[in-house]
């Protein structure tokens, strides 16, 4: 049995200012990452601070993720040299669409076009 990869034992708490820095550094806000990452994952703002606070790891966070948003499979492209459509490992999947978002705040994309919605029928 291969080991799991360290960032699933990582906890969010200690990514998350990464996330932050990376957004800032590109003049997007805090508020627009806590956006991104409830949108994700269908956590309340305070449902992911606490998440935060008991330094939940990325696997916890995510089995325990209220609602993934069904939008999520519409993000699409290369992250860390692999294309996310690609990743079979469910976990790591997840875990690349929030790199991906995050990504695509500090290349200053807009917040409509990075939480994607369902092509209108």
């Amino acid at each position: 049995m291969m080991s799991k990869h360290r960032i699933y034992t990582t906890s969010v708490a200690s990514v998350y200012p990464h996330y932050l820095a990376k957004a800032e550094k590109k003049g997007r806000t805090k508020a627009e990452v806590d956006e991104i990452i409830c949108w994700l994952t269908g956590f309340t703002q305070k449902e992911f601070e606490e998440q935060l606070h008991h330094k939940t790891d990325f696997e916890t966070f995510f089995a325990n993720a209220p609602k993934l948003n069904p939008s999520r499979t519409l993000v699409k492209g290369v992250i860390c040299g692999v294309r996310i459509e690609e990743i079979e490992e469910p976990t790591m999947r997840e875990i690349r669409y929030l790199d991906k978002l995050i990504d695509e705040l500090a290349k200053g994309k807009t917040m409509d076009k990075i939480l994607r919605k369902p092509a209108e029928a």
